[in-house]
């Protein structure tokens, strides 16, 4: 039987897009996860790629920046090899502008956007009745459109990558030994035992609450308004979400927070008012220490590396971790942005 090139310990968006680059490159590949694909926080709702705001330029945003852009092409592979869909639109996102205040930093990031986001993607003011219907409150009647948002749907993501490493003869196991270079991709439980050998906390666990609503818009443009991500989906339903939750004794229960999050969501987007809720999720999201992921080998374990932390943009960040992590497990090429290793967290 062929020896096993990368085990992959986790089957969340960085551990399943990892063993899905490597297995392109020709590596042979295993994927363990005792509770199967897609278990813990990349197993929710709301799936909102969304950029970071283009000022203040720094690593964590470029390598974001980088991320979007290869998106499409990326989920395109997976979908095309596979034969799932991953829910993947390039939908853009609208914002509301409140005040004066506002809408002079929305100018500046505008002419910020042309130069940071290369021609690639904007950023601009547009009158809230060119949204139509499909438009939140907008105290000035202006919005934010943005064409570097996306959106896809993270249980249907998980599912069609699942499906495109069946092709390669991949398929997720409950256990397994290492063997190979092995991958700790691992959330919120890993983070939690790389604490117990440090001095110092190396990542925590943020739980986030989120709703899911039949309503029909799906190729409309995401929405972010009152911290609230409003996310039309391929499938006729729309995710809100979500909280942001240190403190917690449940991590997987909804509570009366998410009633607040569904509240407030039908008073801003008041086409929403009659949409029946289909779901209600509750998870824990990885976050580590710097809040930027953290990708690498992990020092004093030759062979050893991670991939963790993606927080609440693990899936927007996923294609580009795919590809510096296969470069450095399979090539030794190291293209890890400072801030983004395992030293950086200690």
């Amino acid at each position: 039987m062929a020896m096993t090139d990368v085990t992959i310990r986790g089957a969340g968006i960085f551990g399943l897009s990892i063993a899905w680059r490597c297995a392109q490159l020709g590596a042979r590949v295993q994927v363990i996860d005792p509770k199967g694909a897609g278990a813990g926080s990349s197993g929710g709702v709301v799936g909102a790629l969304a950029p970071h705001v283009p000022e203040n330029w720094n690593a964590k945003k470029a390598f974001q920046f980088e991320s979007l852009i290869l998106s499409e092409h990326f989920w395109a592979e997976v979908e095309g090899t596979g034969g799932l869909s991953t829910g993947y639109g390039r939908t853009g996102r609208l914002q509301p502008i409140a005040d004066d205040a506002a809408l002079t930093l929305a100018k500046e990031r505008a002419q910020n956007a042309q130069d940071l986001w290369q021609g690639k993607a904007d950023w601009r003011i547009i009158d809230a009745a060119q949204a139509g219907p499909w438009a939140p409150i907008s105290p000035m009647g202006l919005l934010i459109h943005d064409t570097l948002s996306a959106r896809m749907h993270p249980r249907q993501t998980c599912a069609a990558l699942v499906a495109a490493l069946g092709t390669h003869g991949v398929a997720i196991k409950s256990e397994g030994a290492d063997q190979g270079f092995v991958v700790h991709a691992t959330g919120y439980a890993g983070l939690k035992e790389l604490n117990t050998g440090h001095s110092r906390l190396i990542g925590t666990g943020v739980k986030g609450q989120a709703a899911v609503l039949a309503y029909r818009a799906t190729e409309a443009p995401q929405l972010f308004a009152d911290a609230l991500h409003i996310i039309p989906h391929a499938n006729g339903t729309v995710a809100i979400g979500s909280t942001t939750e240190r403190d917690f004794e449940n991590p997987d229960t909804p509570d009366a927070l998410l009633e607040d999050v569904i509240d407030r969501a039908r008073r801003t987007f008041p086409v929403l008012e009659q949409a029946e809720v289909l779901e209600r999720w509750a998870g824990v999201r990885p976050r580590s220490r710097s809040r930027a992921p953290m990708l690498g080998a992990i020092p004093d374990r030759p062979g050893h590396f991670i991939a963790n932390g993606g927080f609440k943009i693990g899936f927007g960040m996923a294609p580009n971790v795919a590809r510096v992590m296969a470069d450095l497990i399979l090539e030794n090429r190291d293209q890890i942005p400072k801030g983004f290793r395992f030293e950086d967290n200690l």
